[in-house]
Parts: structure tokens; C-alpha cells; sequence
């Protein structure tokens, strides 16, 4: 009987235990819903108050996506970021600022101009630093770049290598621009030579690139590159790696932008490792030769000798002529100061580094859309060239920095170059302490305080291309900037290398370096269209930089 009641038990008792794990299973299954469902109510709840920020101050603003914001099209590459913002600022016409959001961090961005001179000229105070991507201890090179200073060490930093980007010491930098010019006159020639047509068909980014890498290798690191014709040495292929827009860099700067705290804790950085060490060897084992040698070269590697030592001064009877011309920014109070400090190595090499990154990738970026709007629009390209071709029949050839005072013509196309494809299409900075910005439309019954560590951006581009202050803005059109024309333009409406205390401190440079460049390619070579060239341009999607979509090719030919 017992042996029976265990045949007949054990079956029953099985079901039992089965029915114990499914009703645990069920349970756990309810309680994971649960926890979701709470999970996702915060959330929506948290969203909801991070999105209300400017719909409850009446501040208007384009629908946000959860998570992404208003930076939708161009985490997905839909847009080109300045094509996004102009959509924004063009959205509602009657605002002195709008909202926007970057990820779940709430910005402003300034449509007028009154607000803008005071934010960053006037209260400069309030807003003295940028955002912080990255600081030097996650970073120690590119975190220790004078964009990335803040405070006392930016001010302390500007003051150092303010000297070194006056007229006086860029009339020693030309002649090696004019060498680097040289080489790719010469190369340029013979490919055309040697391709047996009289016209070449090259990309023209490449060309340039090659052009400033070579002038930064010279100007900022005392080094004999010819990338024209060795076209995979070294020296350009790190910078090609430094400077790429990969999609990992993508991310990366979509990270830092919208989870900081998350890549401080995983130890990302923006800049690779060889490329860091690349450059840390060349600025050392160069100053370490020089003062060893006595060796003195009147380049950037010289001058930030001096800023190491706190050496270095303004030796200038005036230090804010226009010098290389009308989109020169002038220097503020802050950099005029002097200043003793003494800087770490790192901090030296990472000035040297952010030298090189704005020479090789900003400046060759204004070139080749200087180019190409010299290609297509032949009666400008005309009058340029029979401009730089009187001023050297009339100089023997020769071109310094006199010599940029003397054509104003060129100025006039810089100038417009810099006002339609300005390579900074914004800037931002990070606001200090709480600020009152105003109200945000003449209908408007309250102020909207902006917050301490909150941002505001200036959409240096929707500003360059708003039909009030620049008809027709679409034309490249020198006249803009004629000496009968250039009054009109409204201040603090033109501004392509930023505005107020914190503006780009190698203006000179870069517009000398442009200069430079334009002028001896006009004297030998004649730019045209060609099949592969993109007419009307449109920015690439791809890239946070200016590239034109499909490439920037253009035909070359040498002039009689």
C-alpha cells in the first residue's frame, strides 16, 4: 500500500513544484513590469520638467525628442549643424533669442545684436568661459588648450601668447608661407605638365591642406615639409589622424556634450594617444635642440619659448591695427596685460597643438571655399588676379607683410569668403552666474533669467546670412566689404572670428596666411569648373567642419 501511495503521490506531488515556479515566475515577471513601468513614469516625468524650461518662461522654441532635443537631424547626419541652427533662428523671426536643446542641456541662441554686444563685450564677466568638454586632467593636451581654459588661467594664458600673434612678429612668419607657396606652385605646374591636358582636375581641399600643413610644420614647429611631393610623410598624416572627423570622434563629442559625467568616469579623451605624443616629442626634443645650439628661428616654436619662460611681450607702438585687414579682430584689455606666469610643458605643447589643428583644418577649410568661389565666379577671380598681378610686376615678384595693406581687393574677397563660409559657424559661452537676458519678444510680460552654467551660442552663420543685415546673402559678393560699402555693415553682425575679449587669437595669422597663398596661386594658376565640381555648394553632412557635399573639386590650369 505505501509503495502504491508513493507510485501514486510522486505524481502529484510534481505539479505542485511546477506550480510553485510558475506562479514565482509570474510574480518576478509582474514586479520587472512594474519596476519598468516606474522607470519609464520617471523618466517621462523627468523629461517633461527638462523640456519645460522654456515653454514655462514663454521662450520659443522648435519640438524637441526626447533624449536628443533639437539635435536630431544632426546626430542622424540629416543636416549640416549650421543648416539645423538657420532653421531655428529663421523659425521665429520676432525673438531677441530662442531656446534650443542640446541633448537635455537647455541653450540660447542670440538673434540680437544689442544682446550680443552685451553678453560678449559688456558683461563679458558673466560669460567669460566656453562650455568644458574636456579638462586637462581628462585631457592634458587638449584639455589644456587656451579654448579649453577657464577663468584666471585663460586670462593668465591669453595675456602670454597675445604677443606672439602681432604684426610685428608675423612679418618674420611670411617668408616661410611664401617657401611653403613655392613648393606647391611648383608641384601644381608640373602635374599639370605632366597630365598632358591644359586642365587639371584636382581636389582642391587636399591641396590646401597639404599647403597649411606644410606652413604649420614650418611656422609653429621649425620643420622642412614638402607634402606636394611627399604625399604620405609623417608630419601630414598625423595631422590628417588628429584632426578627422571620424564617426568616433562624432560620438565622442556627442558624449562629452551631453554625458560628461559618464566619459570623466570612463576616462575618454578627444585626443589619440600617438597623435599626443607625436606632437609632445616634436615641441620638446625642438626647444631642448635650440637652446642647446643657440638657434634662433623667429616662429611660433620661439615665441612659445619665450611664453614658457614668461618672456614673452608686446613690442608693438600699436597693437590693434588692422592689420591684416577688415575681418582682423582687435585685442582685448585682457590680452594686452603682462603676465610672468611660467607654464607647464603641457600646457606649452597644447598651445603649439591647437596652433596646428587651427592651421591645418580652419585655415585650409577657408582656403578651399576661397577656391571655389574664385571658380565660379570667374569676374571676380579677374579682377583679383589683375590686382595681385600689378602689385607684382610693380614689387619685382615680391609679397611681405606690407604688401597685404596695398591690395585692397584681395581684402574685399577674404572678407566675403569669411562672411558666407565663416569656418567657426558658431560659438558659444557658458554663462557664470544667473543672468537677465531680458525678455524674449516686444510682447513678452516677463525677464527670462538664464541660469549659472547654462549656455547661450551665437549662430555666427545665420547671422552671415540674415537677409537684414546682408541682402541677398546667398551672392559672393566682394562689394560688401568696398571702402564706400564696409561702414554700412552693422556692428557686431559680422563676426568670423568671434566677438569680445575671448575672440580668435591668430586672426592675423590665418587671414596673412590665406593671403599669402591666393596671391601666389593667382600669379600662375587660372581656376575653373570642372566636371566633378559642385555648383551651388552644399555642406556635408558628415562632418561637423565645412566640407562641400561630393567633394571640392575644381579644374586648374597655368595662366599665359
Amino acid at each position: 500500500m505505501s509503495v502504491c501511495g508513493l507510485v501514486y503521490l510522486s505524481p502529484l506531488a510534481a505539479p505542485t513544484s511546477t506550480n510553485d515556479e510558475f506562479s514565482d515566475n509570474i510574480t518576478f515577471t509582474m514586479f520587472l513590469y512594474i519596476w519598468l513601468l516606474a522607470l519609464a513614469a520617471v523618466l517621462v516625468l523627468y523629461l517633461r520638467r527638462v523640456y519645460s524650461r522654456f515653454e514655462a518662461a514663454g521662450v520659443k522654441h522648435l519640438p524637441p525628442l526626447p533624449l536628443l532635443g533639437n539635435m536630431a537631424s544632426i546626430v542622424f547626419r540629416k543636416e549640416h549643424f549650421v543648416y539645423a541652427v538657420d532653421k531655428e533662428y529663421s523659425a521665429f523671426p520676432e525673438e531677441r533669442f530662442i531656446g534650443h536643446y542640446q541633448f537635455l542641456k537647455p541653450d540660447l541662441i542670440i538673434r540680437d545684436v544689442d544682446l550680443l554686444k552685451n553678453i560678449t563685450i559688456k558683461d563679458f564677466e558673466h560669460f567669460i568661459d566656453h562650455r568644458e568638454f574636456v579638462n586637462e586632467e581628462m585631457d592634458p593636451i587638449f584639455g589644456a588648450n587656451m579654448f579649453s581654459m577657464k577663468g584666471q588661467t585663460w586670462k593668465d594664458m591669453r595675456s602670454t601668447m597675445s604677443p606672439a600673434f602681432t604684426s610685428s612678429k608675423l612679418k618674420h612668419m611670411i617668408p616661410f608661407m611664401v617657401e611653403v607657396g613655392d613648393q606647391m606652385i611648383s608641384s601644381l605646374k608640373k602635374k599639370i605638365e605632366d597630365s598632358g591636358n591644359q586642365i587639371l582636375d584636382i581636389d582642391s581641399k587636399d591641396l590646401v591642406t597639404r599647403y597649411a600643413n606644410d606652413v604649420i610644420a614650418s611656422v609653429a614647429f621649425g620643420l622642412k615639409v614638402d607634402s606636394q611631393s611627399d604625399p604620405d610623410n609623417e608630419f601630414f598624416r598625423m595631422g590628417n589622424e588628429t584632426v578627422a572627423t571620424t564617426f568616433g570622434q562624432l560620438f565622442k563629442f556627442v558624449g562629452f556634450s551631453a554625458f560628461p559625467a559618464v566619459m570623466k568616469k570612463l576616462k575618454v579623451t578627444l585626443f589619440a594617444e600617438a597623435g599626443a605624443n607625436f606632437f609632445r616629442n616634436i615641441v620638446l626634443s625642438t626647444m631642448r635642440d635650440r637652446e642647446e645650439r643657440k638657434i634662433l628661428r623667429r616662429d611660433m616654436i620661439h615665441l612659445l619659448m619665450e611664453a614658457r619662460k614668461g618672456t614673452l611681450s608686446h613690442d608693438e607702438k600699436s597693437g590693434n591695427d588692422e592689420g591684416a585687414g577688415f575681418a582682423t579682430v582687435e585685442e582685448s584689455v585682457i590680452g594686452k596685460k603682462t603676465t610672468t606666469r611660467v607654464w607647464t610643458d603641457n600646457q606649452i605643447i597644447a598651445q603649439a597643438v591647437t596652433f596646428f589643428t587651427a592651421g591645418f583644418d580652419t585655415v585650409s577649410t577657408a582656403m578651399s571655399f576661397l577656391l571655389y568661389e574664385l571658380a565660379v565666379n570667374p569676374e571676380v577671380q579677374d579682377k583679383l588676379a589683375r590686382e595681385v598681378k600689378e602689385h607684382a610686376e610693380a614689387n619685382g615678384g615680391q609679397y611681405d607683410y606690407t604688401a597685404i595693406l596695398q591690395l585692397p581687393y584681395l581684402d574685399m574677397v577674404v572678407s566675403e569668403l569669411l562672411r558666407k563660409w565663416p569656418p567657426a559657424g558658431g560659438t558659444d559661452r557658458l554663462c557664470m552666474k544667473d543672468y537677465n537676458v531680458g525678455r524674449p519678444n516686444a510682447h513678452s510680460e516677463k525677464d527670462f533669467i538664464l541660469k549659472k552654467g547654462e549656455s547661450i551660442f551665437v549662430p555666427i552663420y545665420s547671422f552671415h546670412h540674415d537677409p537684414r543685415y546682408f541682402p541677398n546673402p546667398s551672392k559672393f559678393d566682394p562689394e560688401r566689404f568696398s571702402a564706400e560699402n564696409k561702414h554700412a555693415i552693422k556692428p557686431f553682425t559680422y563676426m568670423p572670428f568671434g566677438l569680445g575679449p575671448r575672440n580668435c587669437i591668430g586672426s592675423r595669422f590665418a587671414l596673412c596666411e590665406v593671403k599669402v597663398m591666393v596671391y601666389q596661386l593667382l600669379q600662375h594658376i587660372e581656376l575653373v569648373p570642372c566636371e566633378k565640381t559642385q555648383i551651388p555648394a552644399e555642406l556635408a553632412t558628415d562632418s561637423f567642419g565645412f566640407k562641400i557635399k561630393g567633394g571640392h573639386w575644381l579644374g586648374m590650369k597655368s595662366r599665359s
